[in-house]
């Protein structure tokens, strides 16, 4: 019997990597308002426009003191609070009360804890210059930064203390790669939405809420585009919206030999340039991928069609789809990480295509530790709620003993 389309053009997983890597380049970078970098990845270097602290600050509630002062007591001629700023500069036999955080006034080189001074009948204090030593209790001006140097690097991926250090400086905003937007599509006759009666032959949209879930994981923005009927002109309208707002358009289902697989066909239509269809891997054999020049000189839009068994979908998506994603926001491109692991329970293997296969993990003296989980094939998300990883089995014929390693990639 020939092999089928999809049989002659198969790609290892690693040259499906490959191919998709010479398509990505970041996408242009953008202004972005300080509330919204969390997770983005820096597009320049940031500089300091000032002194980290502006001024010499306290650091302890106390009086401001000078150690040059030999007077026996201090008398109290001021009161500074975080915010407020010193009206006099400190002269001999006086004191100036601080507050953490407050200006050190000019002409003191100590902060003696309040806690730590004696206070006199008069309401004074007993000079404590004697026992102390210059720079007590003063953060200086400049201590932690000064003007000019480079702070964060471009490609840096801001988290919340990025974010607190853009605040200090006064940034509110920031040159960052945007996320990219992604359009999702689930395509088949027989979908209906979630909380509508699913008739006769029908079954409910799955992918779709897991794609935007699986988005969202991940920092991305989702653009949920309906459900694609089997019909052409239905796809083509669909997804020429998906492809005319979002940077990368996920479509699922519709993408095998079948009939009413219709989708490699109305891409082809819409100017999609086909890259490859069909992976050798289990399960997702199926991945379409493709990719359509923009016009206004931001990098091509990315199309992947993924396979429409919810299993399947998850899996291309954790293979190949986050590893683009990825790339457009500003990271290097990179297939995902596995981790070594040891098998609690056997596991057979049969077939010519690597397999992923859900499993179980627990960690114990000696690492991680797998149970596969019993997996009754690409339509069975419920067994997949149950796995946190997926076993890498290399293809071939074979059987795998409690206590053999593998590779497991992280769900």
């Amino acid at each position: 019997m020939a092999a089928s389309r999809l049989e002659t053009k198969m790609l290892t997983v690693a040259e499906a990597h490959e191919a998709i890597a010479r398509c990505v380049a970041p996408l242009p970078p953008t202004r972005v308002p300080l509330s919204d970098l969390l997770g983005l990845r820096l597009a320049a270097d940031v500089t300091a426009t000032l002194d980290s602290p502006p001024f010499d600050k306290s650091v302890v509630d106390g009086y401001a003191i000078a150690t040059t002062d030999a007077s026996p007591a201090l008398h109290e001629v001021e009161l500074i609070t975080a915010g407020g700023v010193p009206s006099q500069p400190l002269r001999p036999g006086a004191t100036i009360r601080v507050m953490t955080g407050a200006p050190v006034p000019a002409g003191a080189d100590a902060v003696v804890k309040w806690e730590d001074c004696q206070v006199l009948g008069d309401g004074s204090i007993r000079n404590p210059a004697a026992q102390v030593k210059p720079g007590l209790c003063i953060l200086r001006r400049g201590a932690a930064f000064h003007a000019g140097e480079v702070l964060l690097t471009a490609g840096r991926r801001l988290g919340p203390l990025e974010i607190a250090l853009l605040a200090e400086m006064g940034c509110a905003v920031a040159s960052a790669v945007p996320r990219p937007r992604v359009g999702v599509l689930p395509t088949g006759d027989e979908l209906v939405e979630p909380g509508q009666p699913a008739g006769p032959g029908k079954i409910r949209n799955s992918n779709g809420p897991m794609l935007a879930a699986l988005l969202a994981a991940a920092g991305m923005t989702s653009v949920n585009l309906g459900v694609g009927r089997d019909d052409p002109a239905d796809l083509c309208e669909k997804m020429a919206r998906g492809l005319e707002q979002c940077d990368v358009l996920l479509v699922s289902g519709g993408v095998s030999a079948g009939v009413k697989d219709l989708v490699p066909g109305v891409l082809a239509e819409l100017g999609v340039t086909e890259q490859f269809h069909s992976v050798r891997v289990k399960p997702g054999k199926p991945l379409w991928f493709g990719t359509l020049p923009h016009d206004r000189g931001r990098p091509s839009r990315l199309v992947f069609g993924l396979p429409g068994n919810p299993v399947s979908t998850l899996v291309s998506f954790r293979l190949f789809v986050l590893s683009a994603l990825r790339a457009l926001a500003g990271e290097p491109y990179a297939a995902p990480s596995t981790e070594a692991a040891t098998l609690a329970s056997p596991i057979t293997h049969r077939g010519q295509r690597p397999t992923y296969h859900p499993c179980r993990s627990s960690r114990d003296g000696g690492g991680r530790c797998i149970e596969p989980l019993p997996w009754k094939g690409s339509a069975d998300i419920a067994t997949l709620t149950r796995a946190d990883c997926l076993a890498a089995l290399p293809q071939g014929d074979y059987e795998l003993a409690p206590g053999d390693a593998v590779q497991v990639l992280a769900l």
